[in-house]
């Protein structure tokens, strides 16, 4: 793998990107929420992963050594288009360049340690590698600017999670719009828009294999 290939976000139809600031959200889907135990927060839940935990398809992950528990959570992400900022819903629909999915991987035991002690906890989410993502799928492709997607992952050939956007508490220009009244988004900025139920641990050896709507795909090993 090339350093051009850690710095590069890829279409599906030749374009590229500079990687970006990944904005993640927590608590979008119901049946996550009650899986983790948690509730439906008033605002997006925001947390930010830096453009070095971006892994492109066909990546080795590294597990890091400082977690025994490094939980897949799949997602569908919007990829910012240019810069803006203090948009309004309509606006933000706008923006979006395409559509990926990707993989939110999370140290679960750092990330509950750090929650007892009510410390941050980026350390649990924006670690080396954390953020590997699909090639983007351009907006056009779908005919509208906010298409309904699903999203399928499997490990070692075994499904353990399914996404429907519509089953998303917040959709994406809503998203878009509420980042947009607090950070400067930039062209190659990517919105992690939440995971579904399903989220478990990923060990040495295991294979993902996440897919959007037939159309793109990611595909990792694990060590």
């Amino acid at each position: 793998m090339s350093e051009l290939d850690l710095r590069t976000l890829s279409f599906t139809d030749g374009r590229t990107l500079p990687v970006g600031t990944f904005y993640c959200i927590g608590r979008n889907y119901t049946e996550h929420i009650r899986e983790m135990g948690a509730t439906m927060p008033e605002n997006p839940i925001v947390f930010i992963k830096p453009p070095a935990a971006y892994l492109p398809s066909g990546s080795k992950v590294e597990l890091p050594a400082f977690s025994q528990e490094i939980h897949h959570e799949a997602e569908i992400i919007a990829v910012i288009g240019r810069d803006c900022a203090r948009l309004s819903p309509e606006e933000a629909a706008g923006v979006i360049a395409g559509y990926a999915v990707g993989l939110d991987l999370t140290a679960r035991d750092v990330q509950k340690r750090a929650k007892e002690r009510g410390e941050p906890w980026a350390t649990s989410k924006s670690f080396r590698g954390s953020a590997p993502m699909s090639p983007i799928v351009p907006t056009d492709f779908f005919g509208t600017k906010e298409p309904h997607l699903t999203f399928t992952l499997y490990i070692n050939g075994e499904q353990r999670q399914f996404g429907d956007s519509r089953k998303m508490e917040r959709g994406f220009a809503e998203l878009i719009s509420y980042l947009s009244d607090i950070f400067d988004l930039r062209a190659g900025d990517c919105i992690f828009t939440g995971t579904p139920s399903g989220v478990a641990r990923v060990t040495s050896g295991d294979t993902a294999r996440l897919i959007l709507h037939d159309c793109t795909e990611l595909n990792v090993i694990f060590y």
